[in-house]
Parts: structure tokens; C-alpha cells; sequence
């Protein structure tokens, strides 16, 4: 009988069930760098609109390098986050098409469901800068000037399951 070595959970793969909330696949893969750190790359990408008066596509990826107190995929962590994205939302009368980029620190707690499941509840709050044309929700119309607005508040909000390896 021969001993197999222990094999450290390093790799999980990951959804957030509040993004199905506005109908929006997503999925992320957290990297464990050593026992207390691990990256997560996330993304996630609405394709199609509900109805004609209100809607919002979009893409986004937010990867985040997170710093566990405990050990890696357990209890408590802190990360630090940046995001990315293009988003094309009309609500009643107007258009807005444009890019957003963006940084923002983080807090969590990942519960252990069974040997390969977690729970991870998550929030976060920073910045992000907003680049946009403005265009009413008509036919034939141009775009009003180009416009930007900067965003502080929440940046990341989950409840994430996850499968580990």
C-alpha cells in the first residue's frame, strides 16, 4: 500500500447567483498563490436586452488579488479590485453607450459547504470612471456630446458558490 501525497486545494471555480437576478451569466476562476493569497478573475456578459423601453447589455471583467487571514478559500479575506467593461442600457427615452474602468478594495467571508463547496459572501467599494454617448431611444438620431461621470460607491457586491479542486 503506497501513501498518496496531499493535494491542496488551489483552484475554484466560481459563479455569483445575484448577477441571475438581472438575468446575467457570469463565472470566475480563483487561483491560490500561496496559503494566504489567491487571485480571482471574474467576468461576466449580458448579451441581450428583456424589453424595448428598459435594458442593459454589457460585459465586464473584475479581477481581484485577496488576502486571506485564516488560509486560502476559508473564513475572512481583503482584496483589492480592479473592473473593466462596455455597456449599451436604454431606459425610457435615452441611450447610453460607453466604456468603465475602475479600482476598489473589498471584504469577505467564504463559508465550506462540503470538501469541494464554499459559499462566499462579498462586498466592496471604489471608483470607477464612466465614458459615454448619450442618445435618445429613436431612429435617426445623433448622439449628443460625449460625456463622462465619475462613480464612488459599492463596485463589488456577491454570493458566490463555489467548486474547488
Amino acid at each position: 500500500m503506497t501513501a498518496m501525497p496531499a493535494m491542496a486545494q488551489n483552484v475554484a471555480l466560481k459563479t455569483n447567483a445575484l448577477y441571475y437576478a438581472t438575468a446575467t451569466p457570469n463565472l470566475a476562476v480563483e487561483i491560490g498563490l500561496d496559503d494566504q493569497w489567491t487571485l480571482d478573475i471574474g467576468a461576466a456578459y449580458k448579451p441581450f436586452k428583456l424589453n424595448d423601453e428598459h435594458y442593459a447589455r454589457f460585459w465586464f471583467a473584475q479581477p481581484e488579488a485577496r488576502y486571506w487571514f485564516c488560509e486560502k478559500f476559508e473564513g475572512h479575506f481583503v482584496g483589492l479590485h480592479a473592473h473593466g467593461g462596455q455597456f449599451y442600457c436604454g431606459w425610457d427615452d435615452t441611450i447610453y453607450d460607453g466604456y468603465f474602468a475602475g479600482a476598489g478594495i473589498s471584504y469577505g467571508y467564504d463559508w465550506i459547504l462540503s470538501p469541494h463547496w464554499n459559499l462566499e459572501a462579498t462586498i466592496g467599494v471604489g471608483f470607477a470612471h464612466l465614458w459615454y454617448d448619450e442618445m435618445p431611444n429613436a431612429p435617426c438620431v445623433k448622439c449628443k456630446e460625449p460625456d463622462t461621470y465619475n462613480y464612488v460607491g459599492v463596485t463589488r457586491l456577491g454570493l458566490t458558490f463555489s467548486y474547488i479542486f
